[in-house]
């Protein structure tokens, strides 16, 4: 499997990435890709009482080398590019950002996978049912991180 280099353009999560700000995505740039397709997932591992929360899934989007921020919502994305969403921990289809308790910080990681083929899944399939599909069609990883501090009030 080829390694991927993965980046977002910050360490630490801005506002407009977290539920206090604007809860947008944020832009992905990946070097290296020369797969068919790409799917995203985004954890949680420090939230308390889940074994790895997730933030975001998101797959199915053509092969480029970034992913531009502000995807909205939905099951079936067709701009700023096309895409499949699922369903996240928090029961939401697409991008939540960081939200941790006040006083706490929180790391996210953001694992690209670059895939041999587009999936055959149904938008708003889940972290398990992903991974499920994923199986056999990675042909390419990388994964970048950031960390959110929520400020105590």
């Amino acid at each position: 499997m080829d390694n991927l280099d993965v980046k977002i353009d910050f360490l630490d999560f801005p506002p407009e990435h977290t539920c206090e700000g604007g809860n947008i995505s944020p832009k992905i740039t990946i070097r290296g890709l020369e797969a068919s397709s790409v799917a995203i997932m985004v954890f949680n591992p420090s939230k308390r009482g889940v074994f790895s929360y997730c933030a975001w899934l998101i797959w199915d989007m053509p092969a480029i080398g970034v992913i531009p921020a502000g995807i909205p919502h939905g099951k079936i994305v067709t701009s700023p590019i096309s895409a499949v969403q699922g369903l996240n921990d928090a029961g939401e289809i697409g991008y939540t950002g960081p939200c941790p308790l006040p006083g706490e910080t929180h790391r996210y990681l953001f694992r690209i996978c670059g895939l041999d083929d587009f999936l055959e899944i149904s938008a708003g399939a889940d972290k398990n049912q992903l991974k499920a599909a994923m199986h056999d069609h990675i042909v390419q990883y990388g994964e970048t991180e950031a960390v959110a501090t929520r400020k105590v009030a």
